[in-house]
Formats: structure tokens, C-alpha cells, sequence
């Protein structure tokens, strides 16, 4: 589908994920950081949060891929073994910890499980398109119940959720309405499957509701698309960086006021854990690293 600019030509869609959109609502200028600056700032040390939810991820794809006889809750222990990323700990001591809870988690979810059931798609790519922009993503699981699909995402953090996670949440919606499009079923269902609680909530969005969220998908799309498009002219009239010598990190070119302002920081508690910090002024001083 073509937008029109001003001037009759067709407009180029703005490609994005829900990861990307969501960034941009957060914090623009990590969003700058991540997806224009290239080389992108330098990130600090891996996160053992981020290991922990990567390796339940990838064990919970496994186990569904294995045939129907071996998907067992023992065999999700074994797949969390294999699948068990180390990066972000402390020592080994903590990772090994970590492992044995979430191999706990998993063991404990799989054995809620119908083996018998198998989903419409693990780890599926779904995409979409509106007047504004091109998304995809890829989904944890996709169910079919009944006649409708569902979207089933999984969650490692420590935080309990509610229903408003799940009926808030822009990724959910726009996977829903992304689903149902490329699969060609009513697509209405969405759920989060927290391990650490062993707890789910669900949202049955509405046809209206999803027109929502996709509204408001196209107006970050268009938002972040005319930021995109300034700071890309800019970047075409500055040489490429170059590295620090041989082994010295790449930089990218500071970025002049003008285009900064396009990209302001949102400070907050959460800037602690932001890879980014180390470039932001106003992030050090907004909390203590994490």
C-alpha cells in the first residue's frame, strides 16, 4: 500500500518491529543509539536477565519441536541445559543458580502442557501492512483454539502482571492483527505466560480495539519515520566514522543540536539498565548503574 507525500510521489513505508516502536516511545534517544547511529555507541556488559530469558525462550522452541513421545517435562530440563546461555553473570557460581531456576520454570510449565497439542507456528514470523508502515515480528507461539488464534508470549521477568499488561501491550495487538492476516483466521486472543508465577493473563481484544492499536502503531511510525529521514540527510553530508586505530572502538559522528533535539532522552529509574548509559548525561544522572 502507497502513502502519498506532499508532492505525489509514493512514500516509502517505515519498516519496524514492535521492539523498535516501543523504543521509540521509551527513550528516542536510545532509539537513535540502536537503529540510526551507525556505529552504534559502544553498549556495556551483557545482561544476565537477557540470558535468562533467551535460553527459557529457546528451550520452550525445542520442546515443541521435538516429536510428540519425548516432549516431556524432563526433556525441557535437559533443552534448558543445552540451551543455557552464560553471558551477563557474575561468576559461575550465580549462573548455575539461575540455570536451576529456570530449568524449574520450565519443568514446571511444560508439565501444564497438552504434548498433544501442537501450535499453529513456535518462534513464527508474522508482518503486516498499513498506509504508514511494513511491520513484522516474531511471535513466542500461536494457538489455534477453535475457530480463532491466539498469541501466547512468554515471560521471565520478576515482576507479577495483570490483565492491563496484556490488554495494553502495542506488541501483542499488532501480532494479533499481523497473524490474522497472514494465516487468514479471526485473531482476537492474546496471553502472557509468566514462569516465574506459573500465572497467565489474557486479553480478548475487539475488532475496534485492534484498530486502536494499529492507529497508534501508524502515528509512532510516522513520527519516528520523519526523525529517520532527518537524521539520514544529515548523515549523508558527514564522512563515514572511522575507528580509533586498529583496535580502538568505531565511533559515530556527533550529532549536531538540531538533529539531537529529535531525539531527546526520557530519564528515569530505568536508565540504570539502559546499554546506552555510559553515553547519556542525563541518564547517569538520573540513577545509579545496574
Amino acid at each position: 500500500m502507497e502513502q502519498l507525500g506532499l508532492d505525489g510521489m509514493p512514500r516509502r513505508l517505515y519498516s519496524c518491529t514492535p521492539s523498535r516502536l516501543n523504543s521509540w516511545l521509551d527513550c528516542r534517544r536510545r532509539y537513535r543509539f540502536t537503529y540510526l547511529d551507525r556505529p552504534s555507541p559502544q553498549k556495556g556488559p551483557p545482561w544476565a536477565h537477557n540470558s535468562v530469558g533467551a535460553s527459557v525462550h529457546n528451550a520452550l522452541a525445542a520442546w515443541w519441536r521435538e516429536p510428540y513421545d519425548r516432549r516431556t517435562p524432563a526433556m525441557a530440563g535437559v533443552l534448558l541445559g543445552n540451551a543455557w546461555i552464560t553471558e551477563g553473570f557474575r561468576d559461575q557460581e550465580q549462573s548455575t543458580a539461575w540455570r536451576d531456576r529456570a530449568r524449574h520454570m520450565v519443568t514446571g510449565y511444560t508439565a501444564t502442557l497438552d504434548p498433544a497439542h501442537d501450535p499453529i507456528g513456535v518462534e513464527r514470523t508474522v508482518a503486516t501492512r498499513t498506509a504508514a508502515m511494513a511491520l513484522s515480528g516474531r511471535v513466542d507461539r500461536i494457538d489455534q483454539r477453535g475457530d480463532g488464534l491466539v498469541i501466547v508470549d512468554y515471560k521471565t521477568g520478576r515482576r507479577p502482571l495483570d490483565t492491563d499488561d496484556a490488554r495494553s501491550s502495542l506488541a501483542l495487538a499488532v501480532y494479533a492483527v499481523a497473524a490474522a492476516r497472514v494465516m487468514r483466521r479471526p485473531c482476537h486472543r492474546v496471553e502472557l505466560h509468566h514462569l516465574p508465577t506459573a500465572s497467565i493473563v489474557e486479553w480478548e481484544h475487539t475488532d475496534e480495539s485492534l484498530a486502536r492499536h494499529i492507529g497508534r502503531a501508524d502515528e509512532i511510525a510516522v513520527e519516528a519515520s520523519a526523525a529517520d529521514e532527518r537524521y539520514r540527510a544529515w548523515s549523508a553530508t558527514v564522512p563515514r566514522a572511522r575507528s580509533r586505530g586498529d583496535d580502538g572502538p568505531r565511533t559515530p559522528p556527533e550529532v549536531p543540536g538540531e538533529i539531537a533535539e529529535l531525539f531527546p532522552a526520557t530519564p528515569g529509574p530505568l536508565c540504570g539498565w539502559c546499554d546506552f548509559r555510559r553515553h547519556c548525561p542525563e541518564g547517569q544522572t538520573a540513577s545509579t548503574p545496574r
